[in-house]
C-alpha cells in the first residue's frame, strides 16, 4: 500500500449523507432547509409537492438557537437593537369645551375602559431604524404626486392624434401645390411631397463655428444641464414591480374626528303672500344616484314673534340651541346628484293638504287690503287649530336645490353674488315661470356637463333666492316618490309641471365653511371651541349619513339612536282609522311617567322632549312618516322603546 502524501492525511473522510445528516440535525429539522441540503440526494426523507411547506419561524429560531456570544462585524444583523423602539405619549386635542364621554356610575368597569379610549392621550410608537428595512418604501404615492407638482407638462408629436380628414385634406393640397411647379423635372422626389422653392431654411445655430475650448464647452454644458433641473430627478420616476412583492408597512398618522367636504347654509327669510299661521321649516341633504338620505334633519324657525305666539300653550321656553338659522354640513363623497331638499310643514287642521294650500296660492299680497276680511277669518280659524291642535304638524310644501349647480354658478363669478332660483318675475304667470325655469334649468345644465371636479371648498359664497315651493301631494310622502320628483328637476318632465306652485320667499346663504367657526354646536348639542358667549344664537353641525362607508377608526364618543317609521297601512281595517301619527317615546319603564327627555326638540322648544310625534295627513288611511331624532343614554333601554297610534279628531 502506497504512503499518503501529507497534505492528504489532513482531509476529512466524512460522507456527504452523514454531513447532511448533522447539519439536519443542527437546524432544528426545518423543512425547508432540509429540502434544499437534500435536492439530488436518493433518500426516503423528501418532502411531497403536494404539500405546502411553512417558513422558518426566524423569531422561534433566535430563541431556539442563541447565537454565539463572539464580537463580530454581522453581529448586529442577528440582535434587535434596543433602542428601535420609543414611545411618545401624545395629549389628545379635544375639539369641545366638554368631553362627550357619558356621565360616569355604577357601570361595568370594562365599560368604563371602552369610555376611556375616547379621552385618553394617544401612545405613538416610533421605529427609530424603520427606514432601514426592506418594508420601507420613501417613494410613496403621496410623495410621487408632489414630487410633479409644478413639472411642465411634456407633449410629444406621437401624443397628437391629427383628425383623419383635415390631414389628408392637407397632405392632397400640399400634393396639389407641388405638381403644378413647371421647371421640376417630372418623376424626381421633390415633385411628390416638398416644394423646395417655398420652403424656408432652418435657422442657423449661433456660435457653431466659433473656436472655443474644450473645458469651456464642457462648462457651459453642464450648466444647462443644471438649470431647471429637478432635485430629485432619479425619484420622479415610478418604482419598478418587484417579482416578489413586500408587504410595507406605512406610518399611520394620529386618528382624528372625519368630516368631509363642509358647507355653511344660512336661513335668512321665510315670507309667504298671506301670514296668517306659524310655518316650519327643515332642510336635508339627498343623493339621487344612490337613493340615500345623507344627512340629517336640520329644522329652524323663522316665523315672527307674533306668529309663535298662537303656539304658546303647547311650547314650553325655547332653548338657544333650538333657535338656529344656520347649519354645517359635511358631505364625504360629493356628485353632481347631490340636492338640498327643503320641507315647510303648518299645524294640522281640518282639510287635506290641498285645500290648506289654496289660501296661499290665491290670495296676493298686494290685495290684503282688499281681502282683510277673509284673512281675518282665516287667521282666527288658524288659531283654533293652533290652541287645539299644536303639538301636531302636516306636511305643506317642499322645494330642491340642485347643489352643484350653485357651487359652480357661484364659482364662476368673480364676487359674493346672489343667485336668483325663481322661475321669473313674482307677477308672471304660471306658464311663463314654467317655460323660465326650464331654459334656466338647462343652462344651469349645460355648466356642470363634463367630468367636472365636484368641490366643496373654493366657491365664493352665495345668496340664493328660492320664489316657488311645490305643494306637497297627500299620496307622495315617501322618499321613493322624493327621488323621483329630484330626477325630474335635472330633466324637466310633465310630472313637475302638473304641480301646482305655492308662490313664497325663502332666503338662504351657502358658502364654505370656516375652519373654525364661531358659537358652533355638534350634533349632540355639546359647544366646539372657540365659543365665547353660551347667550348667541348658535350654528349647528349636522350629521353626515355618507353614502358609501368610510374606513376611519371612531374617536369620538356619540350615542344617537334615529327611530324612522316607515309607513302605516288601515286601508283593509274595519271603522274608522284616519288621522293617525305615531307617537314615539324612549321608556325607562312600563309606567306612563316613565318617559325620559332623550328626543332632541326641533325648533323653537326645549333641547330635549319625553316624546314626538310623526306629520299626520288629514283622513288618509295609508301613511307615510317623517324620520325623527333622538339621544339614548344607553343601549340597554333600547328594547323598551314603544310606538303609540294616536287618533286625532
Amino acid at each position: 500500500m502506497a504512503e499518503r502524501r501529507a497534505f492528504a492525511q489532513k482531509i476529512s473522510r466524512t460522507v456527504a449523507a452523514e454531513v447532511r445528516k448533522q447539519i439536519a440535525g443542527q437546524y432544528g429539522g426545518s423543512p425547508q432547509l432540509f429540502k434544499n441540503l437534500n435536492v439530488g440526494a436518493a433518500t426516503s426523507n423528501t418532502v411531497p409537492l403536494t404539500e405546502a411547506v411553512e417558513p422558518v419561524d426566524f423569531e422561534e429560531y433566535l430563541i431556539t438557537h442563541p447565537p454565539i456570544v463572539e464580537s463580530g462585524p454581522l453581529r448586529d444583523l442577528i440582535e434587535f437593537p434596543p433602542d428601535d423602539i420609543e414611545v411618545i405619549y401624545t395629549p389628545r386635542e379635544c375639539r369641545t369645551v366638554v368631553q362627550a364621554v357619558p356621565e360616569e356610575g355604577d357601570t361595568d368597569p370594562h365599560v368604563r375602559d371602552c369610555v376611556r379610549s375616547y379621552t385618553e392621550d394617544w401612545a405613538v410608537v416610533n421605529r427609530k431604524y424603520h427606514k432601514l428595512g426592506t418594508g420601507f418604501n420613501p417613494n410613496t404615492l403621496d410623495k410621487q404626486k408632489e414630487r410633479q407638482k409644478g413639472l411642465p407638462k411634456q407633449v410629444f408629436e406621437a401624443d397628437e392624434m391629427p383628425d383623419n380628414s383635415s390631414y389628408q385634406d392637407d397632405q392632397d393640397d400640399l400634393k396639389r401645390r407641388s405638381m403644378s411647379i413647371d421647371d421640376t423635372p417630372r418623376g424626381s422626389w421633390a415633385c411628390s411631397i416638398f416644394d423646395l422653392k417655398n420652403s424656408l431654411p432652418d435657422a442657423l445655430l449661433p456660435h457653431l463655428l466659433d473656436r472655443a475650448p474644450n473645458e469651456e464647452i464642457d462648462r457651459h454644458n453642464e450648466d444647462q444641464r443644471k438649470s431647471n433641473r429637478h432635485r430629485e430627478l432619479f425619484a420622479l420616476h415610478p418604482a419598478l414591480d418587484e417579482e416578489e412583492p413586500i408587504e410595507r408597512h406605512c406610518v399611520p398618522e394620529v386618528p382624528k374626528e372625519h368630516f368631509g367636504q363642509r358647507l355653511l347654509v344660512k336661513c335668512l327669510s321665510l315670507k309667504f303672500e298671506i301670514e296668517i299661521e306659524p310655518i316650519f321649516a327643515s332642510l336635508a341633504l339627498y343623493d339621487v344616484k344612490e337613493k340615500k338620505k345623507i344627512s340629517e334633519n336640520f329644522f329652524f324657525d323663522l316665523n315672527s314673534e307674533q306668529t309663535k305666539g298662537m303656539l304658546r300653550p303647547h311650547i314650553q321656553t325655547a332653548a338657544i340651541s333650538t333657535l338656529a338659522r344656520s347649519a354645517i354640513f359635511s358631505i364625504t363623497y360629493p356628485s353632481q346628484d347631490v340636492f338640498l331638499v327643503i320641507k315647510l310643514e303648518k299645524v294640522l287642521q281640518q282639510g287635506d293638504i290641498g285645500e290648506c294650500a289654496e289660501p296661499y296660492m290665491v290670495f296676493k299680497e298686494s290685495d290684503a287690503a282688499k281681502n282683510k276680511e277673509k284673512l281675518e277669518k282665516l287667521r282666527g280659524q288658524s288659531e283654533q287649530f293652533c290652541q287645539r291642535l299644536g303639538r301636531y304638524r302636516m306636511p305643506f310644501a317642499w322645494t330642491a336645490i340642485h347643489l352643484m349647480n350653485i357651487v359652480n354658478s357661484a364659482g364662476s363669478l368673480e364676487r359674493d353674488t346672489e343667485l336668483e332660483m325663481s322661475l321669473s318675475e313674482r307677477k308672471g304667470s304660471w306658464s311663463e315661470r314654467r317655460n323660465s325655469s326650464i331654459m334656466g334649468r338647462r343652462s344651469l345644465e349645460r355648466t356642470t356637463s363634463g367630468d367636472e371636479s365636484c368641490s366643496l371648498t373654493g366657491f365664493r359664497p352665495a345668496t340664493l333666492t328660492i320664489t316657488n315651493f311645490f305643494k306637497q301631494e297627500g299620496d307622495r310622502l315617501s322618499d321613493e316618490d322624493l327621488y323621483k320628483f329630484l330626477a325630474d328637476m335635472r330633466r324637466p318632465s310633465s310630472v313637475l309641471r302638473r304641480l301646482r306652485p305655492i308662490t313664497a320667499q325663502l332666503k338662504l346663504d351657502i358658502s364654505p365653511a370656516p375652519e373654525n367657526p364661531h358659537y358652533c354646536l355638534t350634533p349632540d348639542l355639546l359647544q366646539v371651541k372657540p365659543y365665547p358667549d353660551s347667550r348667541v344664537r348658535p350654528t349647528r353641525e349636522i350629521l353626515e349619513f355618507p353614502a358609501r362607508d368610510v374606513y376611519v377608526p371612531n374617536t369620538t364618543y356619540r350615542n344617537l339612536l334615529y327611530v324612522n317609521p316607515q309607513s302605516l297601512n288601515f286601508a283593509n281595517r274595519q271603522g274608522s282609522a284616519r288621522n293617525i301619527t305615531v307617537k314615539v317615546q324612549f321608556m325607562n319603564g312600563e309606567d306612563p311617567n316613565n318617559a325620559m327627555p332623550v328626543i332632541f326638540g326641533k325648533s323653537s322648544c326645549a333641547d330635549f322632549a319625553k316624546e314626538a310625534y310623526t306629520a299626520v295627513v288629514y283622513h288618509n288611511r295609508t301613511k307615510m312618516f317623517v324620520p325623527m331624532r333622538n339621544e339614548g343614554p344607553s343601549v340597554n333601554f333600547l328594547n323598551s322603546l314603544e310606538a303609540i297610534l294616536v287618533g286625532l279628531l
